[in-house]
């Protein structure tokens, strides 16, 4: 039952103690779904939880339960939840804490806490320092007088800023006495930044001069997807997107893909030959421009963005533009169409459109294909698979040297296909974002591309997946490898980062999955058989990939990613 039947019903009382109100708030209030590990602290909040209509799933490990948390909130657009013991339970789920903070994801972790007079107690930490040094917001529940309004405070400040909130509920303050009349309803939308005239005049005037302007869109613009494109296709613009937009414009004629080093050669060039850049919502960081090499000699740059903060943060711009990205972009065109502006020719050639089709997505680019008859290419195997999965998909990726692969060779339907949790860029992240993903877009195929480094550091998880029933497909790139590190420090001894052949797919079996060894391009036999249970039958039973690759001698987004450090 959702907030709203709840109050359609009338005002009702719900108690008894504050672990029971928290909970039932979190509910009204929209939480869409709770992962964790469910311990005496917060056995309780979790029921109320669930008492107030919102799914849950228990994970095998906290650090699992906060990516799968990020990983939803991110595809869903609804609030998700961690739910976790104090002290250790919140150690645990740190790392992944770290990377939605990072990511800027409104999303709570509802977290027990030791009674402030229990100083020996074993459970006990400074949990508001460590939250604090991950670049999350640590608030908490005070006391029963306050648990509302404590936890209105809390999902406010994650819907509207765009933050990770860990809220605090120390066992004592959970199980003092506590009644609050429900449904509890706020206002937790955040507003919309409306650009000022002059900005919007000088935006107009700026594309109105450019001869090549391209577009990067970024997490900040993926609901504004459309507005932009339009933008776009009155000044002659091209567009592109960071990694985490990845598939916002896949229907455009004129779009060029990931910008950064994921960009085929033919994207890279045209975004370097471009006089003007505009970031929509997007950091323009290192990754996304690689390292300023995509921002030729005199190209302006202008920044889009809601953040003041965020404009200018990783390189010069030429200006900023303080706004949401729908609204400015709909102003924009508005002032091009009121000067009879718009409809300008730019980069969106006829010759710029045939080389798109021809050249800009990585699986058009020729591949000198390196397998043998024990290992496989990796930019074969995924091709292969691009073409053999269904392509209504969510695709989700670990980090490591293969993670360019299933990025660049596996197409995806729009922006709420692609989920990409790289901001801290800790590897064994992807298997849990490809099943908290699962969750959010429930009717596509969970695809997740991860190293075996990756996925053997977070096999518990797989135990998730098949309990769940998903029809998750895991593609293991395995080169019995840390590759990363085999393939930066090329001449040191790789003992410390290669180990012996380990059958995955076994593994993988043992925990109740499907396992295939793919070595050629004939052993994905069983995938294809795989699939057409999944299209007849509706199969829930995750497929494993265990497929031994190539070397690639170090990927070129690898050494992107290692430029400057």
């Amino acid at each position: 039952m959702t907030a709203a039947q709840r109050g359609a019903e009338g005002e009702s009382s719900y108690g008894p103690t504050v672990a029971d109100v928290v909970g039932r708030a979190l509910a009204d209030l929209g939480a869409g779904h709770v992962f964790g590990v469910v311990g005496s602290g917060n056995f309780v909040l979790t029921e109320a939880l669930r008492r107030g209509g919102v799914p849950f799933t228990a994970t095998r490990h906290e650090g699992g339960a906060a990516t799968m948390a990020d990983a939803y909130t991110r595809m869903s657009g609804r609030t998700g939840v961690v739910s976790l013991h104090q002290g250790c339970g919140l150690t645990n789920a740190i790392t992944g804490i770290g990377e939605a903070a990072k990511s800027r994801t409104p999303m709570i972790v509802l977290t027990a806490d030791s009674p402030a007079a229990a100083l020996r107690s074993n459970f006990r930490i400074d949990q508001d320092a460590l939250v604090r040094s991950v670049g999350a917001v640590s608030d908490r529940v005070y006391s029963a007088a306050t648990a509302v309004a404590d936890v209105t405070r809390a999902f406010r400040t994650a819907a509207t800023q765009r933050r990770t909130v860990v809220l605090n509920v120390a066992i004592d303050i959970a199980a003092a006495p506590c009644s609050a009349t429900g449904p509890v309803v706020a206002v937790v939308a955040p507003a919309r930044v409306r650009p000022d005239g002059d900005s919007v005049a000088r935006l107009a005037e700026t594309l109105c001069a450019a001869k090549k302007p391209v577009f990067v869109a970024g997490r900040g613009a993926r609901s504004a997807g459309p507005d932009v494109a339009e933008l776009a296709r009155a000044c002659g613009a091209l567009v592109a997107t960071s990694a985490v937009a990845n598939g916002l414009f896949a229907d455009e004629e004129f779009a060029l893909g990931i910008s950064g080093g994921f960009s085929s050669p033919a994207t890279a060039e045209l975004i370097a030959g471009a006089d003007l850049i505009v970031g929509w919502g997007c950091a323009l960081n290192d990754w996304t421009m690689r390292h300023g090499r995509l921002i030729g000699p005199g190209t302006r740059v202008v920044q889009v963005d809601d953040d003041i903060d965020a404009i200018g943060a990783h390189r010069p711009v030429d200006f900023g533009v303080l706004g949401d990205c729908a609204a400015t972009a709909r102003d924009v065109l508005a002032e091009l169409r009121s000067s009879a502006s718009a409809g300008q020719i730019g980069y969106r050639t006829g010759d710029i459109a045939r080389r798109i089709a021809k050249s800009s997505r990585w699986q058009d680019v020729p591949v000198s294909d390196s397998s043998t008859t024990e290992r496989i290419d990796p930019r074969v195997l995924t091709i292969a698979l691009d073409e053999i999965l269904p392509p209504e998909r969510i695709v989700s990726i670990d980090s490591g040297n293969f993670m360019g692969y299933p990025a660049t060779h596996l197409s995806v339907p729009d922006e709420f296909g692609f989920c990409f949790t790289q901001a801290f860029q800790s590897i064994g992240l992807g298997l849990h974002t490809a099943i908290g993903a699962a969750f959010a877009q429930s009717r596509r195929l969970p695809v997740l591309g991860v190293g075996d480094g990756g996925f053997l550091m977070a096999i518990a998880e797989l135990e998730t997946a098949v309990r769940s029933g998903l029809p998750l497909v895991a593609i293991v790139y395995n080169d019995c490898a840390y590759g990363a590190e085999v393939h930066h420090f090329a001449d040191a001894d790789h003992t410390t980062v290669t180990f012996p052949e380990t059958d995955i797919a076994a593994i993988a079996a043992g925990f109740g999955a499907a396992g295939v060894t793919v070595r050629t391009v004939e052993d994905l036999a069983p995938v294809r058989e795989w699939v057409e249970r999944y299209r007849t039958d509706g199969q829930s039973r995750p497929l494993v990939i265990d497929a031994k690759i190539t070397s690639d001698g170090g990927a070129w987004w690898l050494a992107e990613a290692f430029a400057g450090h």
